[in-house]
């Protein structure tokens, strides 16, 4: 359902609202009432719709079976993204298939952390009586899965309502991520090698960086390796693929958070800021660019109207969405600072 097909049918200007409201009860069963913000004059409109041109759409293929399909084909990214040995060379994978199962603890976290994000969602529209549709996991080769796809199947009541469902998702999969992130630098390996990386990988993450800086000390120095457990590297993964999720761009959760916050008209115009950012990172970043492309095709919007768009959500709801929205910049955006403390002292 398109918002420009919501517009045409019986618009009143915003004197008349309260007029309308006391004679829509007569019309109740036939007709839809939307109280939205006119984008012209940022003023409250009346938008009468028949019912029957809301009915949910319908397509070839059931929803069921394509997300199935979506599903298996993301769970061999995940596998995949955890073994080296076959990502060098893709066209070996059907040759040794024996050697996903070395994949199976990282992929295992990394979907944990995937679940536990849509069973955010879930419980929240429960609550709410939002109806959503199956989850469309996206697969990528280069982090495991780009997260879920998740259709709004019936109206939202109001802002509030949309604020609490799109930040749900994010805030439990943040919560177990970042968890999950602090138990890695804390355990030792279990094989006492785990995983050698360059100490310079955590200037990619601010958030990341941030906690190895912090919990690793003396010993995190620009251009030497480090061994870390490997659940570092897999809660790191979980933790992306939130933030990804979190952009505020489109229907993605956190273009849905930004709509709910501000407004539509805002949140278009980040979803615009938003795309031409990740079309400049694309530049140097290919997940950037397969996200962008993703957006720009799939999840671009505009967002569904709400019954009532009119009431700004409360503020410890506001408080939640704009959490979402800095971890995910916090997850995304590089550290800048050396981890020596000779080359901090220059900096």
């Amino acid at each position: 359902m398109r918002c420009a097909s919501i517009f045409p049918p019986l618009l009143f200007a915003h004197e008349n609202v309260l007029v309308v409201l006391r004679s829509f009860e007569k019309f109740g069963d036939e007709y839809k009432l939307f109280l939205l913000v006119n984008p012209e004059d940022d003023k409250p409109v009346a938008v009468v719709v028949p019912r029957t041109t809301l009915q949910p759409e319908t397509t070839a293929v059931p929803e069921w079976f394509a997300a199935g399909a979506f599903g298996l084909v993301t769970v061999f990214t995940l596998l995949l993204r955890n073994v080296p040995a076959l990502q060098s060379n893709l066209l070996s994978t059907f040759d040794n298939l024996n050697l996903l199962k070395d994949g199976l603890p990282g992929a295992a976290v990394t979907a944990l952390i995937l679940g536990i994000h849509e069973l955010g969602h879930f419980l929240v529209a429960q609550n709410i009586g939002v109806k959503l549709g199956v989850p469309f996991f996206v697969p990528s080769w280069q982090i495991g899965s780009f997260g879920a796809i998740t259709r709004i199947r019936n109206i939202v009541s109001n802002r509030e309502d949309l604020l609490k469902l799109a930040a749900a998702g994010p805030i439990a999969g943040f919560s177990l991520g970042f968890l999950l992130l602090l138990l890695g630098f804390v355990l030792p390996p279990s094989d006492g090698l785990g995983v050698v990386v360059d100490a310079s990988v955590f200037h990619e993450s601010f958030l990341a960086g941030g906690i190895a800086k912090l919990l690793l000390g003396d010993v995190l120095k620009d251009g030497t390796p480090i061994s870390v457990n490997p659940l570092v590297i897999w809660a790191w993964a979980g933790l992306l693929i939130n933030a990804i999720n979190s952009i505020p761009a489109g229907e993605l959760d956190g273009g849905r958070i930004s709509f709910a916050i501000w407004g539509r008209k805002a949140s278009v115009r980040l979803t615009g800021f938003s795309i031409v950012l990740l079309g400049l990172s694309s530049l140097i970043d290919d997940v950037a660019f397969y996200w962008v492309v993703l957006i720009f095709f799939l999840q671009r919007g505009p967002i569904s109207p709400l019954s009532e768009e009119i009431s700004d959500p409360d503020q410890k709801y506001v408080a939640f969405g704009i959490t979402v929205l800095l971890l995910g910049l916090l997850v995304c955006l590089p550290y800048p600072f050396p981890f020596t403390d000779e080359a901090l002292a220059s900096f």
